[in-house]
């Protein structure tokens, strides 16, 4: 399914989630500090991120700032950090989503899943674009599938 890195010191949160990614078929990468987290990203180039805020070296803010200078994958941030305003720093900084620590699986992944519809096209999606006539003539249609272009 999808290329999830995980970025969070804490190995046994990273061995949970490695079981919980991989059993709902998507495939995991992982870094324990910001430094050789954002190092990945720019490597694997994930689907999706899920961040944690306190890492050793690099703040998961800072990690986030920098990731969000040269790309928009969707970010999660998986954090023990209840207080809402560490909630609304980290989505006014650019996160899509925010649970905190300790969380419930079935409502993690469903988050996942909802951050990912909106990245991923589903197979059968088709897209219309309507093309208003600029010479009195008249109007048309395009539509896109993951098949290619036609007219309508």
């Amino acid at each position: 399914m999808s290329r999830i890195l995980v970025i969070d010191d804490e190995l046994s949160i990273r061995r949970m989630l490695q079981v919980l990614l991989e059993g709902a078929g998507h495939t995991m990468i992982s870094a324990d500090d910001g430094s050789h987290g954002v190092h990945a990203l720019a490597l694997e180039k994930p689907d999706l991120l899920i961040l944690d805020l306190g890492l050793p070296d690099l703040d998961g803010l800072e990690v986030l700032r920098r990731l969000r200078e040269w790309s928009s994958v969707p970010v999660l941030i998986l954090s023990a950090r209840p207080d809402p305003a560490d909630k609304v720093k980290a989505l006014d900084v650019g996160a899509d989503d925010y649970l905190t620590k300790p969380f419930d699986a079935p409502e993690l992944l469903a988050r996942l899943r909802a951050l990912l519809r909106r990245v991923t096209p589903a197979e059968d999606q088709t897209v219309v674009l309507f093309m208003p006539s600029r010479q009195g003539g008249s109007d048309a249609f395009r539509k896109f599938s993951p098949l290619g272009w036609s007219s309508g």
